[in-house]
């Protein structure tokens, strides 16, 4: 079982300005269109958990439904997936943290890709995350959501590896250490 944060981040740690747009990501130069291997990562994962804001944020980008992996919404307002959406294999889901994300591996979902500020910082609090691949945009927001909140205790990671990309952004990717 694997939980993963995939996520890019301003250079003072936002996910999103203080106006809670994303149009900062899209600041850096990308003429061949590179996804900087998010396709890859695609393919390692079996399901998206992502909370309420963030499906609202993905379901008004421009062009098809991006994911082809089943995804869950955590979300105790929601009551039902847009109309437009039905039959993408999108799952509600509400309850603590926890629960959920061992009702999705106990559902046979074993790697997820923990896609959001507030699941992200919900499953660091609770200590499920095993990976973060984290891309850090040269850009400096000065307020915003931040990607880190409170943890019970520190949280000990390993650096993996690092990847530059365009002479402009680095994806580093960190394993959690347990004892």
């Amino acid at each position: 079982m694997r939980n993963i944060i995939y996520i890019a981040t301003s250079l003072d740690g936002y996910i999103a300005d203080a106006n809670n747009l994303l149009d900062w990501l899209f600041s850096v130069p990308n003429p061949e269109q590179d996804d900087m291997g998010f396709s890859a990562f695609m393919q390692r994962i079996d399901a998206v958990v992502m909370g309420r804001n963030t499906f609202e944020t993905v379901c008004n980008f421009d062009g098809e439904w991006p994911y082809n992996k089943p995804v869950f919404v955590l979300s105790n307002s929601m009551k039902a997936i847009p109309e437009k959406l039905i039959g993408k294999a999108i799952h509600l889901v509400r309850g603590d943290i926890t629960g959920v994300i061992d009702s999705i591996h106990r559902a046979g979902f074993h790697t997820l890709y923990i896609d959001g500020g507030s699941a992200a910082k919900q499953c660091l609090v609770e200590d499920l995350i095993d990976e973060m691949i984290i891309t850090t945009v040269p850009i400096l927001l000065g307020g915003g959501t931040p990607l880190f909140g409170h943890v019970k205790e520190p949280l000990q990671f390993i650096h993996i590896k690092s990847e530059r990309y365009f002479d402009y952004m680095v994806k580093n990717t960190w394993y959690r250490q347990r004892k």
